[in-house]
């Protein structure tokens, strides 16, 4: 059976007043983004639409049944949905102030912190690294980097939901407040003369990479206690930013 696009939004929580927090609702798309976000008890959920396929595994979650057509009309051009669509309400804010309480108790700790990184293909695969190495959460200034939408909630498979996204107005100031936390700021930079070993990390790591081409600014630089380049073969082409995120992540974590 199809359902119309005019059925009524579905709410979670019956009879609390949606308003201002539905209008900047986002819709999700995806497997693996749509499953994490119906699990996550703090996203709120608007309303949930599946093809008849894909309905089945989430039936407790009383999906309303569409087509294709109507995936089609409500989502981005060319997305990739696997049958689902999740219109949902953005996670509540994050500080440093809750990365630095999170750190709390925890002989080592990483963040990952990226420099005016804005494509969501890049900073989503930097999450599905951080949540897959335990990173505490990603940090990336409020302007020029790519907002939390379907997007990039897909690139990261269900991590955007597990990781923290903390941002900042100032990233400089964001990562005084770390260094000021117990935290060392590490910056990543191909002409550096120092190359990033485990040995080279210190126990509670903020992990700061540019994008691709301009890596980071001079301020973000200045900012950081040290500065290391990733060894490459001779001739090698400069890493993706996502693949230099995980390997500085792993280079962390296999030293403690």
């Amino acid at each position: 059976m199809t359902i119309p696009i005019i059925v009524a939004p579905m709410t979670r929580n019956k009879g609390k007043r949606r308003g201002r927090e539905s209008r900047s609702a986002v819709w999700l798309y995806g497997r693996h983004a749509v499953a994490a976000a119906l699990a996550n008890p703090r996203r709120g959920r608007v309303r949930f639409l599946a093809e008849n396929e894909a309905a089945a595994a989430f039936a407790e979650h009383a999906p309303e049944i569409v087509d294709r057509a109507v995936l089609r009309q409500v989502l981005p051009d060319g997305a990739v949905h696997q049958g689902l669509a999740l219109l949902a309400e953005p996670l509540p804010a994050s500080g440093i102030d809750s990365l630095l309480a999170a750190a709390e108790g925890r002989k080592r700790a990483a963040a990952v912190v990226l420099d005016r990184v804005q494509d969501p293909q890049n900073a989503g695969a930097v999450l599905r690294s951080a949540a897959a190495l335990g990173a505490l959460a990603m940090v990336v200034p409020d302007r020029h980097a790519p907002p939390e939408t379907g997007a990039l909630a897909k690139a990261a498979s269900g991590a955007l939901e597990r990781v923290p996204v903390v941002r900042a107005t100032n990233l400089a100031r964001a990562l005084s407040e770390m260094k000021a936390g117990g935290f060392w700021c590490v910056g990543f930079d191909a002409d550096s003369e120092t190359e990033l070993s485990p040995d080279a990390l210190p126990d509670r790591c903020a992990l700061v990479l540019g994008a691709e081409g301009v890596g980071l600014r001079r301020l973000t630089a200045e900012t950081c206690d040290l500065v290391l380049r990733i060894p490459m073969a001779r001739g090698a082409a400069s890493l993706n930013v996502s693949a230099a995120a995980a390997i500085a992540l792993y280079a962390h974590a296999s030293a403690g």
